[in-house]
């Protein structure tokens, strides 16, 4: 456990009866072996990630714009960039829960910050909330992590994404 678990599970306390979330999650969360192994190094052992389907975002864009030490180089955040999309899976994700959500994604620390956003699923809508490298933050400077590359293209494939994006996934780290 880290420091942050008290603050978390204050933060669940504080949640319990509200209303579910939506979330959608495009990132190393849906791989999820490092899920589950995360899960466990932070003392989550009553919280299971739910099933979601695919969802679509779009208008939105991955950047490499987080200078992360833990991963040795840059990871993804959003931005906005019309005409394209990226693709995550959508969660229903209970309030008493949500707390987990914002610490796994990091914004306990400040380093991700929350943003809504319109998914697609089965060409349905849905306002969702995601999370993005917080503005103060950002940085383009240094590497781009290969193993958050490596750690995004196992969780996409395993969470089923479309083919061609899991391709365009895999080819960030060619370039």
């Amino acid at each position: 456990m880290d420091a942050h678990h008290d603050q978390v599970q204050r933060a669940r306390a504080a949640a319990r009866g509200g209303a579910p979330r939506l979330y959608f999650a495009y990132s190393t969360v849906l791989d999820r072996a490092a899920f589950e192994a995360w899960r466990g190094q932070h003392g989550y052992h009553d919280f299971a990630l739910p099933e979601g389907p695919v969802a679509e975002a779009r208008d939105v864009a991955l950047a490499m714009d987080f200078p992360s030490r833990w991963w040795g180089g840059r990871v993804a955040g959003l931005v906005d960039q019309k005409g394209q999309r990226i693709f995550g899976r959508l969660f229903t994700i209970s309030s008493e829960d949500w707390p987990i959500i914002q610490h796994k994604e990091g914004a306990i620390t400040g380093m991700c910050v929350e943003r809504p956003l319109s998914v697609w699923v089965e060409g349905q809508p849905h306002q969702a909330t995601a999370f993005a490298t917080n503005p103060q933050r950002r940085s383009l400077e240094g590497a781009v992590s290969e193993r958050f590359l490596e750690a995004l293209v196992r969780g996409a494939t395993s969470a089923g994404l479309p083919g061609d994006y899991v391709a365009a996934l895999q080819a960030l780290g060619a370039s």
